[in-house]
């Protein structure tokens, strides 16, 4: 499986990282709803389960991706500061989003 991340996206998820409530935990991408031919995305923090696959990032920062779940293969987490600060979470290979 594959996940890109860009350079502001890795800087705040090191930050979640480095909370005290993320001790022991990893970054996770999950599907919060299906929409036919796309996904929208959310962001957590958790530990790996047997069906997970840890995908190693450029960035330096592991990604929690669920084996079983096609559209989270080739997300590409990004993080912009405007218009509003926050992550976009895209799939180009699935036509997916989340704003």
């Amino acid at each position: 499986m594959k996940c890109k991340i860009n350079r502001n996206a890795a800087k705040e998820l090191k930050e979640l990282l480095a909370a005290n409530e993320a001790e022991g935990k990893m970054i996770r991408v999950v599907v919060t709803e299906m929409h036919g031919d796309h996904a929208h995305y959310e962001i957590t923090l958790d530990t790996p389960t047997e069906h997970d696959e840890i995908v190693k990032t450029d960035k330096e920062i592991d990604v929690l991706l669920d084996r079983r779940e096609d559209f989270l293969d080739g997300v590409w987490i990004q993080y912009f500061y405007v218009p509003q600060a926050g992550f976009v979470i895209t799939n180009s290979s699935k036509g997916s989003h989340r704003h």
